[in-house]
Order: C-alpha cells, then sequence, then structure tokens
C-alpha cells in the first residue's frame, strides 16, 4: 500500500489479472497499454509466459472490474485469482491448465500432420499440382481442398477467431500474420478449386496450395506444443518449492491422533511430528525434543536442536525424536508460501529490457503487414509468370516467417528460469527490474553483524585452562546476559557439571560476583577488577592482544587472586573471506558498514580483506553512506540482516537482504538470501549477468532472424541466385526460432554458485 499520510500519492493497491488467450509480443503490449491508459492506473505488467497482469492501481478512481473489462476489450480472456487458493491449489489448476494445452496442442498436431502429408500424396497424383484444368485434376483439387479444411476449420480454428478479435479491436498480432498467411493462400484455392476453368480459360494455370496451408498451420502448432512445453519446464522451479511441504499432517482431534490434508490444518492444531518426517506447518514446539534439518531454508548442513518454546518451520525435516506443536501459521502465512509468492511475482515482473521488446513489438506487426503488401506489388509486376501466383506466395511467406513469437518469448522465459533456479539456489529475487539491476553492481556493502559475522557472541579461548571456564561458568549461570549465555553454553558443550553458587550480584556494566565453595568469584571486565582491587598486569599483554582482534575480554578471579581470562567474539564467518574475494575478481569493490567501535570493524575489514570499512555509524548515517557512493557514480548492493538496515537496504541500487535477519530486513530488501552464506551475494550477480547475457542473446537472434529471414522470403535473392524460401520452410524456421529461444533460456537451468 502506498502512503496516504502526507496526502502527496493516492492511495494503491495492486492485484493480479490472469490473462488468456496471449500468444505473442504484441498480444501482451497491447493489454498493457490498454490497461496503462486506464485512469486510476499507475502502473501495469503484463507477462507473456505466466499470462498474468499485475497492476498496481487507485482503488478509488478505477475498481477491479473495469481492469478485467479493459482486458477483455482487447479481445482477450481475464478473470482474478481466487483469493482463498494456497499455493498448493494454484500450482494444481495451473498443471491441469497446462496438461490440457499441451493434449489439446498435440492433438491438433498430430491431426494436421496427417492430413498435410495426406494432402501432399493427393497432389502428387498426375494432374493435382499441375495446374491442369481436366477433370481429374479438379476432382484431385476438391479431394485437397476436403483434407485441408478440418485442419483450418478444426486444428488452426484458434489462429483466425484470435485474429479476428484482434482487428475488431484494433490491432494485430502473430495470429493476424497467421490468418492473413494461411488465409490468402485457402482462398485463393479455393477460388481455383471453384472455378478452375474459368481459370484456365483466361490463361491461369488452376494451381492449389493447399499443402501449404496445411503444412504451415502443422508447423506452427508443432512450434506452440514445444513451447508450451518448455513453459511448463520453466515453472517446475515453483513446483519443486510447494513438493517440500508433506501432503498431510497428523493432529490431534478429540483426543485422537487423525491425518488430515495440509488444507485443512487450523491455527492453533496441535500436531505430531515423528523422526524422519517433515513438518507441515509453522508453529511452536510444545513438548518433546528433536533436531530438525533446516538446510532447505538456511543451508545450514548441521540439524538444528529443538526444544519446548523453539519455533520450527514447515517442510522441514525432523531427524530425530518425536514431539508436539502448535501450529501458528498455515497456507499463504508460512514461510514456504511466502517464499513461493515472491518466487511467483519475482516470475511475473518485466526487467526494463522488456521496454525494447515491447516497443519492438508495438510496431512491428504493421510494419510486416506493409511489407507483405509491397512483396505482393513488386512480385506482380516485375516477377515472372504466373505472376499473380508468384506474388502470393512470396507475400504469405514474407507473413508466415514475421510471426514474432522467438521476440515475445526471449525476456520472460529467461526471467521465469532465472527466477526459479535461483530460489532453488536460496536467492529469491523479487522481479525483473531487481535482476536487471543486479548486472551492473560495482560496489557492495556489507553490515558487518550477521552478514560477514554470525551474529552471536562465541568463546574464542580460555586463558587459564577449564578450572577457569568452570569457575566463570558456574557464576554466569545466573545472568542472563549474552556473554554469560556463550559461556555456559561452552561449559555444557564440553560436558562440565556446574554447581549452584550463593550471594550471587550484579554489577552493571562490568561483571557479576558470587560465592563458590566458600570462595568468592568475580568474573567481569577491567573495570570491576579494579573495583575489586584485583591487579591483572599478569594478563594484560594477552587482554591487548585478544582486544585487537576485536574480542571482548572477560576476567576470572577467585578471592581477589587473578585466575585467567576468556575472549568472546562474533566470529567471522568462514565463507566470508572468500565471498569478498569473488567479489573483488568481479571488479566489484567490498565496503564493511557497520556501528560498531573501528577497531572491531577494521579488524574484521582487513580478517575479510575488504577494500574499505566504514565504521561507529548509526542507521542514517548508514543510509547516507550508500547515498555519497551513489553520488560517486556507483551501483550499490546493501547486504544486511537487522532493522537498522532496512533504510540503506531501501536506498541501495539493490538491497540484499539475508534470510536469516528481520523480518523488516526481508520485506525492504530486493532481492533475499535464505541462507547465511554470504557467497550467495556472489552468485545473486553472477546469475543476474548471466541471465542478462542471455536475454541479449535471445533479442539477438530474435532480430536477426527477422532482418535476416524477412528478406529472404520478400525474395530479394531471387535475381542474384535464383533462391526463393518456401511458406512451408518459412513456418519451419518461426517454429524452430521460437524454441531456440526457449532452449537458450533453460540453459540457466544449471546455473551454480561457484
Amino acid at each position: 500500500m502506498t502512503d496516504t499520510v502526507t496526502g502527496t500519492l493516492p492511495a494503491s493497491e495492486q492485484c493480479t489479472i490472469t490473462v488468456g488467450g496471449m500468444t505473442c509480443a504484441a498480444c501482451s503490449s497491447r493489454v498493457q497499454r490498454a490497461l496503462e491508459t486506464t485512469p486510476g492506473v499507475s502502473t501495469a505488467n503484463v507477462n507473456l509466459m505466466t499470462g498474468a497482469a499485475t497492476v498496481r492501481f487507485d482503488p478509488g478512481a478505477v475498481s477491479l472490474d473495469v481492469l478485467i473489462a479493459r482486458v477483455r476489450d482487447t479481445g482477450y480472456d481475464a478473470s482474478l485469482p481466487d483469493p482463498g487458493a494456497t499455493p498448493e491449489t494454484t500450482l494444481d489448476a495451473q498443471d491441469a491448465e497446462r496438461a490440457a494445452e499441451d493434449r489439446s496442442l498435440r492433438r491438433k498436431f498430430a491431426v494436421s500432420l496427417a492430413l498435410a502429408l495426406l494432402t501432399t500424396i493427393v497432389g502428387l497424383f498426375p494432374g493435382g499440382m499441375s495446374g491442369e484444368a481436366t477433370g481429374s485434376a479438379a476432382l484431385l483439387r476438391w479431394l485437397q481442398l476436403a483434407l485441408a479444411l478440418p485442419v483450418v476449420l478444426w486444428a488452426g480454428r484458434h489462429f483466425y477467431v484470435r485474429a479476428w478479435l484482434a482487428f475488431r479491436h484494433h490491432g494485430a498480432d502473430m495470429n493476424t500474420l497467421i490468418a492473413v498467411g494461411t488465409g490468402a493462400a485457402l482462398l485463393f484455392s479455393i477460388a481455383m478449386t471453384v472455378g478452375g476453368g474459368w481459370f484456365a480459360s483466361h490463361g491461369i494455370a488452376p494451381q492449389v496450395y493447399y499443402e501449404v496451408v496445411t503444412w504451415l498451420i502443422a508447423f506452427i502448432l508443432l512450434g506452440n506444443w514445444l513451447e508450451a512445453r518448455a513453459r511448463t519446464r520453466t515453472a517446475g522451479a515453483i513446483r519443486a518449492l510447494a513438493g517440500l511441504r508433506p501432503a498431510t499432517a497428523r493432529v490431534l482431534r478429540d483426543g485422537n491422533e487423525v491425518d488430515v490434508p495440509l488444507a485443512e490444518l487450523r491455527v492453533g492444531d496441535v500436531a505430531l511430528v515423528r523422526p524422519g518426517e517433515k513438518i507441515p506447518a509453522d508453529g511452536t514446539v510444545l513438548d518433546g525434543s528433536s533436531h530438525v534439518d533446516e538446510s532447505m531454508l538456511t543451508g545450514e548442513p548441521l540439524p538444528v536442536p529443538k526444544a519446548p518454546g523453539d519455533a520450527v518451520t514447515g517442510a522441514t525435516l525432523n531427524r530425530a525424536g518425536a514431539f508436539r506443536f502448535r501450529v501458528d501459521r498455515v497456507g499463504r502465512d508460512t514461510v514456504l508460501s511466502r517464499i513461493i509468492g515472491l518466487v511467483q511475482q519475482a516470475q511475473a515482473s518485466r526487467p526494463p529490457i522488456q521496454r525494447l521488446a515491447d516497443r519492438i513489438s508495438g510496431v512491428f506487426v504493421p510494419v510486416v503487414m506493409a511489407l507483405a503488401v509491397a512483396t505482393f506489388v513488386v512480385w506482380y509486376d516485375l516477377g515472372p509468370e504466373p505472376r499473380l501466383v508468384q506474388a502470393l506466395v512470396s507475400a504469405v511467406t514474407v507473413l508466415v516467417i514475421a510471426c514474432p513469437c522467438a521476440m515475445g518469448l526471449a525476456v520472460p522465459t529467461a526471467v521465469m528460469v532465472s527466477t526459479g533456479r535461483g530460489a532453488e539456489l536460496g536467492i529469491l529475487i523479487r522481479g525483473g527490474e531487481a535482476l536487471e539491476r543486479a548486472e551492473g553492481i560495482d560496489t557492495v556493502v556489507f553490515d558487518k553483524t550477521g552478514t560477514l559475522t554470525a551474529g552471536h557472541p562465541a568463546l574464542a579461548t580460555v586463558h587459564g585452562g577449564g578450572r577457569v571456564l568452570a569457575l566463570a561458568a558456574a557464576v554466569e549461570r545466573r545472568s542472563e546476559h549474552p556473554i554469560a549465555e556463550t559461556i555456559v553454553a561452552a561449559a555444557r558443550e564440553r560436558g562440565m557439571q556446574l554447581p549452584d553458587v550463593a550471594g550471587f550480584a550484579v554489577h552493571p556494566g562490568k561483571g557479576v560476583t558470587a560465592t563458590l565453595d566458600g570462595r568468592h568469584i568475580a568474573v567481569g571486565n577491567r573495570a570491576l577488577m579494579d573495583a575489586e582491587r584485583i591487579p591483572v598486569g599478569t594478563l594484560s599483554a594477552e587482554a591487548d592482544a585478544q582486544a585487537a582482534r576485536a574480542r571482548t575480554v572477560v576476567y576470572v578471579a577467585a578471592d581477589g587472586a587473578l585466575q585467567g581470562l576468556l575472549a568472546v567474539e562474533d566470529p567471522i564467518k568462514r565463507e566470508s573471506g572468500d565471498a569478498v574475494r569473488a567479489l573483488q575478481a568481479l571488479d566489484v569493490q567490498v565496503v564493511v558498514l557497520t556501528g560498531d567501535s573501528r577497531a572491531t570493524a577494521e579488524h574484521v575489514g582487513r580478517a575479510v580483506g575488504a577494500d574499505r570499512v566504514v565504521a561507529e555509524v548509526l542507521p542514517e548515517g548508514k543510509l547516507a553512506e550508500i547515498r555519497r557512493l551513489q553520488a560517486e557514480g556507483r551501483v550499490v548492493a546493501m547486504v544486511g540482516d537487522g532493522l537498522n538496515d532496512a533504510p540503506a537496504l531501501a536506498a541501495a541500487d539493490v538491497g540484499i537482504a539475508m534470510g536469516t535477519g528481520t523480518d523488516v530486513a526481508m520485506e525492504t530488501g530486493a532481492v533475499t538470501l535464505m541462507r547465511g552464506d554470504p557467497r550467495t551475494v556472489v552468485g545473486a550477480i553472477a546469475l543476474s549477468r548471466r541471465t542478462m547475457r542471455i536475454i541479449r542473446q535471445n533479442l539477438f537472434w530474435a532480430l536477426i532472424y527477422n532482418a535476416l529471414g524477412i528478406p529472404v522470403a520478400a525474395g530479394v535473392l531471387y535475381p542474384l541466385l535464383g533462391l526463393r524460401l518456401s511458406p512451408v520452410l518459412a513456418g519451419a524456421a518461426m517454429a524452430l526460432s521460437s524454441v531456440s529461444v526457449v532452449s537458450n533460456s533453460l540453459r540457466l537451468r544449471s546455473f551454480h554458485v561457484a
């Protein structure tokens, strides 16, 4: 929703409209223009591959019914998705629709192919295609007409219906080119069949082109079928994500354990999960304990321990132990459903480069129609006899070879495959615009905590042996400070028994004290040691060395005598250095930006090899640094995970949020990394660069195909080499160009993060 507090912008909402019947870039461009020119609509994106229009509009100025009507006025079907549908039910419906489309196209192609073969065979009989005016030749032409009519009126009927709808709404698209081309050849052939004698008496041989019509429609249907099958493969990533969730859940109903379909799971249900089972929904553990494999979300290979009060996420795998949990989120509210929603939103979006294809397709069909007319005129005036036949065949060939299928598929296929593959790798890209912007990133700004570092303290070293750790942990067990929890956890990991203490006291900003077995124990920083009058001279050099490595020093003393020290740190992720080096190998500058002390920040910066370090900045300071870099002309990506990173994430050219961080950061970032590994930042940039390279290849080949194919179809090589392109070969080339573009995009499925 747009903020309306200031009154500067009208309130806005976003909806997704399912659009049916689009077959090329000209189709989607016409629908988009109609929506964009509707009063009250601020933006509209129409995606050919997904068959969806994403519209942001002012509900006070325009209603959903008006938007639906605007789409239908362009000649295409339009409807709103079921608001209560879950991602799974939506995917099931889409799969059913794709399966039905596949069956229909396969059946129509098979029938068309068989009839095209029969039409050709009939034409091979003496007199069938020779242009003779004998009775037997006329009979063969009537037989060819009978074979061609089912292809035109049934298998290819939708081409003519859609072309007529486009004409009624003052538009033209791929269907127009097919309908005009095959229709002209068909009508010419019918005229020759019905009035063959009259034409023969006027010196025009009654030649027919039924086999051309049938073969053209068969080849075009083959191309449509192959495109449909390829589109199904591009949607495989979403289906794979949805397939992570179990089909049923075991819940307690009226005191009994029953298995229910996932769609019947309700918030507040108590569900049971046994070892080896997937968790059906998001919730909170009530009783029992286990270790859960959350690698599908975080990439962390080690199972995470779960105990009462801990949160669990749907679709993660319970490795060991059984537990009961309360269901907190179901359906669209779960983490997995949100991920699927992000991927679907990304696949329905359009990168700015799509505008180039839209501008071309907007004028392409009218230009092709004009070229076809010009071709007809030139061949009729200057071509060899029979001039009328030669002119018609050349014009039809121009119309057929110029169908802009490849142009319409060039961008959306690549975006769909790329965002789907990214999701499989834990890289959620919100849309095509973010995908395109990420290609130009030349500066990556990392927040330190939680991105380059683990984001939580860990015991780095113990000076004085296990006895010192045991003393510190026994006292800190009564404290709630994060450093205290770290020390206690480290002692328990080592199997230490922690006795009870007496006289526990907290000294704010300094540390804690207690009595253990009659001895006075003090655990804290240098200020506590000074307050307790305990000299630290013997360990001051060690303490300084630990502090220089950005570690927090904790002294341990007993009865006024220093026993040793502990050093606690926010450990640098082992992958951080590799990530920085990989980014620098891509000519990307790396900046560490943090609110921590300069000493800590510079230590981390040196350890990972960053180009620059900016420390001791508040959230507004982070925002100012991003804007300063942008003012230098740099394309900046901000990587963060906390609430304080949200302004900088929003201001950056590409905000990259770590999925292990806060919801605010994830909502603000254009890219979300579901795994805590900073190397996926490199993967996101590399994926965007490879995707844009594929898109440019697709657009190049789609354009060069038409730039070379149309002149050849028009006959420019005929005066020099005597070469002409038949309509049948033009249809095959058109289908092949579309399939090649989709196949090139599908190469992105093999992308891997290095």
